[in-house]
């Protein structure tokens, strides 16, 4: 998966999160990991390659497991158990 599309799966859920009125500070975890990863020069999977994932501003523990799940597979199931949660809230989201 290219940093783009890991970075939208990130903002993705943190405007699902919103919609759930969940914890601030998980939304912009995902927020600033989103915006981190899209920033990158060096390709997510690299990255994750070489262990260096936690080296990404607002990586930590649970979001470098959901990276490596999103490189290794290509979807994430807690993004699609959110995404079930509201089927019509975004429209761009891929399944």
């Amino acid at each position: 998966m290219k940093n783009t599309e890991i970075a939208e799966v990130f903002l993705d859920i943190a405007e699902l999160l919103k919609l759930k009125k969940d914890n601030i500070f998980k939304i912009r975890s995902y927020q600033k990991a989103a915006r981190s990863i899209g920033e990158l020069s060096v390709a997510v999977a690299q990255l994750m390659t070489e262990g260096r994932l936690k080296e990404i501003p607002g990586v930590g523990a649970a979001i470098t497991r959901k990276i490596a799940e999103l490189v290794t597979t290509g979807h994430l199931e807690y993004y699609q158990k959110l995404k079930a949660e509201f089927p019509e809230s975004l429209p761009s989201a891929r399944g």
